[in-house]
């Protein structure tokens, strides 16, 4: 039986909204609607939020969470999730973020189902269609193309793939979830930041640069993430 486990990274640092994994909404902080989404998962067996900060280890336990304390000096999200992997074990790691509280349980199966039944990828995350222009164009909003066999090709910043002799009808936009086969992150810990990693400042950029491959999950859900006083406004409004 595979054990999969769901970790949640949550830092209190955030140049644009700091402490936004705190913030209320009706009456629970951001970070307690993320946690309580995923249990809605039927694919996981557990969770845990990874941090590095005691107000947010505290809010979690506050819920009856589970929380992980983690070191301060991680980079990434993914970094975080590799140390508290070692703690929780599990087969399958799904990273959720924990900036959306409005996350689809259904997404979260899925990535796992993705994962199950590909044996050739190490990871797989999941994408939504687009045909809005300015989000295509919107440097924060990343693409992905993928292929006939519904594995990434490449994660990009730019608009892509670009419109050459037509106009732009649509694109993928990514949702920032992931889910890995857990002793793939024992390697993935093990390489080295990547040139297309540093220069996009996406770290899944890592794991296509080393030669391994991430299948997409395409859904009807996107993502809402909360990264401003506005983006939690219309989160609160759209949960009302």
């Amino acid at each position: 039986m595979t054990e999969t486990v769901a970790i949640i990274p949550a830092r209190y640092g955030s140049r644009r909204f700091p402490g936004k994994v705190l913030a209320d909404i009706h009456g629970k902080p951001l970070i307690q609607h993320v946690y309580e989404r995923v249990s809605l998962s039927s694919a996981v067996s557990s969770i845990a939020v990874a941090t590095d900060d005691e107000r947010i280890a505290q809010a979690v336990e506050k819920f009856g969470g589970r929380f992980i304390m983690t070191s301060p000096d991680h980079k990434s999200g993914t970094d975080r999730i590799v140390e508290a992997s070692k703690i929780t074990g599990g087969d399958v790691i799904v990273n959720v973020q924990g900036d959306e509280p409005l996350i689809e349980p259904s997404v979260i199966d899925a990535v796992v189902e993705k994962l199950a039944h590909d044996e050739e990828i190490v990871c797989s995350t999941a994408a939504f269609p687009c045909t809005d222009k300015e989000m295509y164009h919107n440097p924060n909003a990343v693409k992905v193309v993928i292929d006939l066999k519904g594995r990434a090709l490449y994660f990009s910043r730019s608009p892509l793939p670009f419109y050459r002799d037509s106009d732009f009808h649509k694109a993928y936009i990514h949702i920032g979830i992931y889910c890995f086969r857990r002793d793939f992150l024992d390697i993935y810990s093990g390489l080295t930041p990547s040139t297309l990693e540093t220069t996009e400042k996406l770290e899944q950029l890592r794991i296509l640069e080393n030669g391994y491959m991430i299948g997409v999950v395409v859904t009807e859900y996107a993502a809402i993430g909360i990264d401003t006083i506005e983006d939690l406004e219309k989160v609160k409004r759209l949960m009302k």
